[in-house]
């Protein structure tokens, strides 16, 4: 297929092999840029898209009791030296359906260029939906990254967020995720993002513990080093009987980069309850020096440290 030329060169640049995800047992969905290059259903996961002007409008539905074997997969890239990509993402989950979402963001080529994402995602009770989002961007530091997602989790349902920007520069990020929780259910929002040199980063993920017994983690590890900002919100609030949430931020802060991490807990119901615990500063001297002892230079040292923080 000519027109994913470009997406496979994008996944070998990165060491990931992009032949799974066009396997014909795998649901997927590819665009590049404004243009829908491909989507494929299988029995019990539907996928509808089209493109146009306004860009990329696609919806996502899994049937009733299915757990569906391997992750579907969304691919979204920029293989350009300037573009605009807009994607409105529908994402629905029959009850007690099962399924894992790997989504690929490939921007390792652009030099400016704009990814704005405007998710919606709907878990019926019982329903359990694990969301891996990995972005790839290349070193100009002109990727602008605009991520909204609204999430609602039914009764007895289960969603994990895993977000992830570590190679290359972040550009400017600016992500906001709220999700409801209901009864008996839990959501899990992770954050790992490595801002560099002039690199902008804003996060807000807020969980709301709607229902009796809800449970809710917002945990955010990030680093920033030369002249890059971060601004950090993780909230969550406590509205229903039995519910249990904690917002968990740690930052590494290194060379004149700039760091800030508010926790946001309100608790609206007497017998909810919400913790919080957030911290700032470098990386651990005693660590430096144990990596150093094992022939590490200070420079290299510090980077495993804080890659291993963030993988």
């Amino acid at each position: 297929m000519p027109d994913l030329h470009d997406l496979y060169a994008a996944f070998r640049q990165i060491g990931e092999d992009p032949a799974p995800i066009l396997a014909p047992d795998t649901a997927h969905l590819v665009a590049q840029g404004q243009r829908l290059v491909s989507r494929q259903s299988i029995p019990g996961v539907r996928i509808e898209a089209e493109s146009g002007e306004a860009g990329i409008l696609a919806r996502v539905e899994v049937a009733a009791g299915l757990v569906i074997p391997r992750p579907v997969h969304l691919c979204f890239g920029i293989f350009e030296p300037c573009g605009d990509q807009n994607v409105a993402l529908v994402i629905s989950l029959g009850p007690a359906s099962r399924a894992e979402f790997w989504s690929h963001c490939l921007f390792t080529l652009p030099e400016r260029a704009r990814h704005a994402m405007d998710a919606r995602v709907d878990l019926l009770p019982g329903a359990r939906l694990d969301y891996r989002e990995a972005h790839y961007h290349g070193l100009s530091g002109g990727i602008e990254v605009v991520a909204r997602a609204r999430v609602r989790v039914g009764e007895g349902a289960r969603y994990r967020a895993d977000f992830t920007l570590v190679q290359g520069r972040v550009g400017r990020l600016d992500l906001d995720y709220e999700v409801e929780v209901g009864t008996r259910a839990s959501a899990e929002l992770l954050s790992k993002v490595y801002g560099r040199m002039t690199d902008e980063i804003a996060i807000r993920e807020g969980v709301r513990l709607n229902g009796e017994g809800a449970r809710g983690l917002v945990k955010t590890r990030v680093a920033v080093e030369d002249e890059a900002q971060a601004r950090i919100i993780g909230a969550t609030y406590g509205n229903a009987a039995g519910a249990r949430g904690h917002v968990d931020c740690l930052e590494i802060v290194r060379d004149r980069a700039v760091a800030s991490a508010v926790p946001e807990v309100r608790v609206s119901h007497p017998q909810a309850k919400v913790t919080h615990e957030a911290a700032i500063g470098s990386v651990d001297e005693r660590q430096v020096d144990a990596l150093m002892a094992r022939g590490l230079s200070p420079a290299e040292a510090v980077d495993r440290i804080v890659l291993g923080m963030l993988g």
